[in-house]
This record gives structure tokens, sequence and C-alpha cells, in this order.
């Protein structure tokens, strides 16, 4: 039992390590819509010995800052004898799926992306280790030759067409397959991205002028000497070169979605205007209307004074003291309102006074008829 226990432990350490690796090379990031080509700049110069060329890639912020460039740059490799596998993007089939870079003893698959200086979408042909050190490439890389001495040159013969799209598979991307060998050294072990690259990366995600939406695919800083040296005198610029890449059309969908809420705004704005011009019009007549019956009110006590009798004068007198002092009851009140009512109406009636004569007048008549009878 202790000789298979002993046994199943390194497998299942075996095991884990290549799970690792190949969780590690496929990031959790899939955008549905692919990255843009590849900017053009030239290699900043070899800042010393032990460092290896990793070569720019767009990378994705998210839906608001959308992709943008991490730029190449000259990184200390963590130990000799390993070599840089660039990141890449490939289509997974519901979008574009980002395989982050790493450093191992081999090159793996990286798309067939050519990025240029030694990566021309299969291994690397910028420099080689040997016996421990570095040795460079001078027909791929900008190495000085009186500071640097481990160089050798040999001519790259690119039988691919050099083009500049950055992704591979989907519409447009590049149909290279990983080769078996290749598969073989995406389960070797690997080592992430060391702290300075990953440091880099975070500058660039916060620098407005990477993203792609701001710099239209020709991104400020295309290339720096080391990670991080955004502002330093060598840093690359990328060349300007064809149409500018205008990011997707993706936040226009929500202006028409922002619309028809303006719209009925607008329609609630017109409805209002109706309902204010509806609105003076009954309440003007409602204001005029009360100050006619209150002058018709006032009138009546006008008419009051030209028709007083000395006894009207003392009655109403007399009646509105009597009842809140000793006479709580109502009857003698209602007593009151049919005199007052009479007197009113005597006060309207003498306008048509002119014509109560006439309608005396047969009466008169009347008796006489009556009496020849007799």
């Amino acid at each position: 039992m202790s000789i298979t226990r002993s046994i199943r432990s390194p497998l299942f350490a075996l095991v884990l390590l290549a799970m690792s690796a190949a969780a590690y090379a496929q990031i959790s990031v899939s955008v549905s819509f692919a990255p843009p080509e590849l900017p053009v700049y030239e290699q900043p110069l070899l800042p010393g010995e032990g460092y290896i060329w990793t070569p720019g890639y767009w990378a994705y912020a998210g839906d608001d800052d959308g992709y943008y460039w991490v730029p190449g740059t000259w990184v200390m490799a963590p130990e000799p004898g390993l070599l840089w596998t660039p990141a890449y993007w490939g289509w997974g089939g519901n979008g574009y799926v980002f395989y982050n870079g790493y450093w191992g003893q081999q090159v793996g698959f990286y798309g067939g992306v050519i990025y240029g200086y030694g990566y021309y979408g299969d291994g690397y042909q910028g420099g080689r280790w040997q016996n421990g050190q570095f040795y460079y490439n001078r027909s791929v890389n900008n190495v000085n030759v009186t500071n640097i001495h481990n160089v050798y040159n040999t001519t790259i013969v690119n039988s691919t067409t050099i083009n500049r799209v950055s992704y591979n598979g989907g519409n447009g991307g590049i149909s290279a397959r990983p080769t078996p060998q290749q598969e073989a050294v995406a389960h070797e072990k690997h080592i992430p991205p060391v702290a300075a690259q990953t440091q880099h990366e975070q500058a660039a995600r916060t620098n407005p002028e990477q993203r792609a939406s701001v710099n239209h695919g020709t991104p400020a800083v295309a290339a720096t000497p080391k990670p991080g040296a955004f502002s330093d005198s060598a840093v690359a610029h990328a060349k300007p070169t064809g149409a500018p890449y205008n990011a997707p059309v993706r936040a226009a969908v929500q202006p028409p979605a922002n619309l028809p809420a303006a719209r009925p705004e607008n329609n609630a704005a017109r409805s209002d205007r109706p309902a204010a011009n509806n609105k003076p019009e009954p309440n003007k007549p409602e204001p005029n209307r009360p100050p006619t019956a209150q002058p018709e009110v006032n009138r009546a006590p006008a008419a009051q004074p030209n028709t007083r009798p000395e006894p009207n004068r003392n009655e109403p007198t007399q009646r509105p003291l009597s009842p809140p002092q000793s006479q709580p009851s109502q009857p003698e009140r209602a007593a009151p309102q049919p005199e007052a009512r009479p007197a009113a109406q005597q006060q309207q009636r003498p306008q048509p006074a002119p014509n109560k004569p006439a309608e005396k007048k047969p009466q008169e008549e009347k008796p006489k008829q009556n009496e020849k009878p007799q």
C-alpha cells in the first residue's frame, strides 16, 4: 500500500501541474468581436544581456474600455534556458478567447500570429541559449554589437505572407493549427509572466492613450526598452498604416434605447401645452363669475337705503341684536328670512314698476262690466 501511494503521489502532482499549465494558458476572457490589427513599430535597442524580446499584443479591459495595446518590451528571462511564448487571441466558437503568454523550455503555439522580430507564427528565430548565455540574431533584433558580443547573424526566410492579423480562427483570422509538438509543449511546465510583465500590462491598461477606441489602432507607445518605461526617450511610437481602427458600434445600440425614453418626454411636453391652454379658459370665467354674484349682493343693501322706511330701519336693527342675546330658537330666525326675501323682491320689483299700473287698470274695468249685467 505504501508503494502504491508513493507512486500515485508524483503522478497526481504531474496531473496537477499539467492541469495548471493548461488552465493558465487560457484566460476566462471572451469577446464577441476580434481585436484590431497589429501596429507597425520599430524595436527599441537591446538594453543588456539576458533580455529577451516579448512582442506587444492587444488585451481587453472590459466593455467600457475595450481593447488596449500592451507595448512590446525587453524582459529579463526569469531563468537561463527559458523562452517566451507570446499571448494571442483565438476563436472559441462563441467569441474570441485570450491565451496568455508564458515562459518555458520551448516556444509553444501562439496562434500563428506574425509578431515580427523573431516571432513569425511558428517558434522563435530571434536567438538561442548556448552554454547558459543567450545569443541574439542580429538579422531580426536591434542590437548594439559594441556592447553585446554574444550575437550571430542568420537570415530568416519567411515563406508565409506577412500580415498584421492579431487573432487565430473566426472571421478573417489566421488558419494555423498547433502541431503535435506544440500541443506537447502546451502540457509542459510553464512559468507565468514575471512581476515586471504584470506591472507593465497594468500600466498599459490604466493609460487611456493605449486604448484602441482612443488611438484607433495606432498607440502612442507601441514598444518600450524595458517593462513600464512608458516615458523613456527610447519609446517606439506606432506608425500610421491604412485606415484607422474604429471599435464596433456597440455604444450606438444604447442611444436608440434612450431615444424612445426621450420621445415620450417630448410628447408629454406637447400634451401639457394644450392642457395648459385649456385650463386657463375654464379658470378665467370662474374668477369672473363670483365677482358678478358679489355685486348683486352688494347692490341689495344699496337698494335698501333708497327705500328706507322708518319701521324697516328699526326692524333690522332690533332683529340682529335679539337673536344672539336671548332667542336661540330657530323659528324666530326663520321669520325674518321670509321678511327679508319679500323686501329683496320688492326692491327688484320696482324696476318693472311702470308695467304694474297697466295691470291695475284692467282690474278697475272688470267691476264695471260686472255691474252692467246686474
